[in-house]
């Protein structure tokens, strides 16, 4: 059941992630809410291997938005030289 919770808040967190970053997304809606599950998932095996969450808890909603904005700011990164190239 904590996978499917990790989802359902790294959707809100990409969701979220897109306002704080506004901005054209290659990839739009889908992607950004899909590297917001992405973002939740590794906050969560991040935070239980440096010891901030138990092995049976996910990440925080505040982790989880850290996460998205992360991986939402390196695919932009990674997207935009590939698109120059």
């Amino acid at each position: 059941m904590s996978i499917i919770w990790t989802i359902i808040i790294g959707f809100v967190a990409g969701i979220i992630a897109k306002f704080l970053m506004p901005g054209r997304d290659p990839g739009g809606f889908i992607i950004t809410t899909l590297l917001g599950i992405v973002g939740a998932v590794v906050a969560t095996y991040l935070g239980q291997a440096v010891g901030w969450y138990r092995a049976d808890e996910g990440a925080g909603f505040i982790g989880a938005i850290v996460g998205a904005v992360i991986v939402l700011a390196i695919y932009r990164m990674v997207r935009g030289r590939s698109a120059h190239s």
